[in-house]
């Protein structure tokens, strides 16, 4: 049913993605399942829109460059050492097992070896643009869990730039003869090398001063930036390391300077939109009958990577004297497969080391990896207080990684105070100022590092981890106050506090009006409400005590 136009053709695919995103969104899940959704249905197994394919391959060429590029704009090391050997050892540790376990499972479905081992590889990818947004909407992305698991999520990019490269290479050394494979990878390596230097000149003596020069109109920074990095994706090919490598590398090129967070602000929209091709040439090249065949084994390769993924970075952490709570929140972010998996497929198959079927297994695994674990991060708190009684395995008795935050273990508190935010910071200086001991508790470790000082002992911890809660001096403490305003932590707080026995009183933070109702009739001894406390007192100021009233 294809146009003849292809500017109709266009307009009606985007209509179309428009209304599955739309149900998408509903059902909140990310956007990459709505593309490959709509290319499937826009695919010949369904509507036929698709027909015009050399457009669309170009545009989804520019945008997995924009995607390569914007992550290496993003390759932010000093997270890696700030997190320690954790982020690397995590990461690299996932990768290895993930990859063995895929390729021997995928090996018994009856693959063949290659297949199984593109396979294998595949599951080990996870999604860092959705982890990311999920983390960051959560208020998590600065959480212990959360710099972890972006930590290894960055060596999972890094990894996957070397594998395109090794696929790549090996692409280009099949059709030689055997004497003259080793000449050919050598030739590869000095390309190679001749590039890394050639850019490593530019940064140093060349992109700094021309990006200033740029930075002048935001419009003429971001157009050098697209340029810059389709100019490096041609480079890459043409020097037999495809696009993506050159365009990760121009990422990189860039990630030093001081515009990287402008410039990769304002590619997402466009990266976004060009990858939506992608999905839609991906789904469109899939048959309805050859996924229905592909079902089982995705089931069985998805339950590996729900299951098993997180199992195997839990091992890790515990390993290297982590919270069995902290290794599974971080564990939930590699219970997917990424748009990476999927390109690798695609980059597998227009080398001829793979099938289309072995494509359509991946991108089945992708869609329902990505789905499912998607409710499970939304819902990780709850899940984890119905899972955590099988999971003692993986806790430790002393998880010395984590209470090497701790600023202070002899400190017997009269107030402790959860989330030391502006608000939070406010209260407990207030009540040091008038000579009370106050213990702060963050989950974000940079807050502890910087605010620990000789007047406020600071700890790190969660308000949710009931483990945690049990480790606090709180037979002296008369007020557990927690400012965050989300009503599910309060209530779990709350919940541990009862069932540790805690005798004093409780102060929660509420953000309306029937939240702080819930909490009340919960027990709480007190509610917070901020910006209604502080108006209150505005007015009591303004009017004078004589026309104060009390809040509702």
């Amino acid at each position: 049913m294809g146009f003849e136009n292809v500017f109709v053709e266009v307009a009606a695919m985007l209509a179309v993605v428009t209304i599955i995103g739309s149900v998408g969104l509903m059902l909140r899940q990310p956007l990459i399942v709505s593309f490959i959704a709509a290319g499937i249905i826009l695919g010949p197994s369904v509507l036929g829109l698709v027909a015009a394919t050399e457009p669309i391959e170009l545009l989804a060429q520019m945008g997995i460059a924009l995607l390569l590029f914007v992550v290496g704009l993003k390759l932010d090391l000093h997270i890696i050492r700030t997190m320690g050997t954790v982020a690397l050892a995590t990461g690299l540790g996932q990768v290895l097992f993930t990859s063995i376990f895929g390729f021997l499972i995928a090996l018994a479905l009856g693959m063949s070896p290659v297949g199984a081992l593109y396979v294998g590889v595949a599951l080990t990818f996870s999604s860092t643009i959705i982890i990311v947004k999920l983390l960051s909407d959560k208020k998590e992305i600065d959480a212990l869990h959360g710099r972890i698991a972006v930590g290894f999520l960055i060596v999972q990019d890094i990894v996957v730039v070397l594998v395109m490269i090794g696929l790549t290479a090996l692409g280009a050394g099949t059709s030689a003869e055997p004497g003259a494979l080793a000449t050919e990878m050598l030739w590869v390596v000095l390309k190679g090398t001749g590039m890394l230097l050639f850019i490593a000149a530019l940064m140093k003596y060349v992109l700094p001063t021309l990006t200033g020069l740029m930075a002048r109109s935001a419009e003429l920074l971001i157009l050098f930036a697209i340029s810059w990095a389709v100019t490096m994706a041609a480079v890459g090919d043409a020097l037999g390391f495809s696009k993506e490598v050159g365009a990760f590398l121009a990422g990189v090129s860039l990630a030093s300077t001081p515009f990287r967070e402008v410039i990769g602000a304002r590619l997402v929209s466009l990266r976004d939109f060009l990858l939506l091709f992608f999905f839609i040439e991906l789904g469109s090249g899939l048959e309805l009958g050859t996924l229905g065949g592909q079902v089982a084994p995705a089931l069985i390769l998805s339950a590996f990577v729900l299951i098993g993924n997180p199992i195997i970075v839990m091992a890790v952490m515990g390993y290297m004297g982590y919270r069995k709570r902290t290794g599974f929140l971080a564990g939930l972010t590699v219970a997917q497969i990424s748009e990476f998996s999927l390109i690798l497929a695609a980059l597998g198959l227009s080398l001829g080391h793979i099938d289309r079927e072995t494509v359509g297994l991946i991108t089945l695994v992708g869609l329902i990896t990505i789905s499912g674990s998607t409710y499970m991060i939304l819902y990780s708190h709850r899940l984890y207080e119905w899972l955590s009684p099988a999971m003692s395995v993986f806790e430790r008795r002393n998880a010395y990684r984590e209470t090497e935050y701790d600023t202070d273990e002899a400190l017997r508190p009269e107030f402790v105070v959860f989330g030391l935010g502006r608000y939070g910071c406010g209260i407990a200086d207030q009540l040091m100022a008038r000579g009370h001991k106050v213990l702060g508790i963050d989950i974000d470790p940079e807050v502890v590092r910087t605010q620990g000082s000789e007047n406020m002992k600071v700890r790190f911890g969660d308000a949710e981890d009931p483990e945690f809660l049990g480790s606090l001096p709180l037979a002296r403490t008369r007020w557990v106050i927690n400012t965050a305003r989300e009503r599910d932590i309060n209530m779990a707080l709350l919940n541990s506090l009862r069932r540790e026995a805690y005798v004093g009183k409780v102060a929660l933070t509420a953000a309306n009006a029937r939240d702080a109702e819930i909490l009340q009739r919960a027990g709480a001894d007190l509610v917070l409400r901020p910006f209604a406390d502080a108006a209150f007192q505005a007015v009591d100021w303004l009017l004078g005590s004589s026309e104060s009233v009390q809040p509702s």
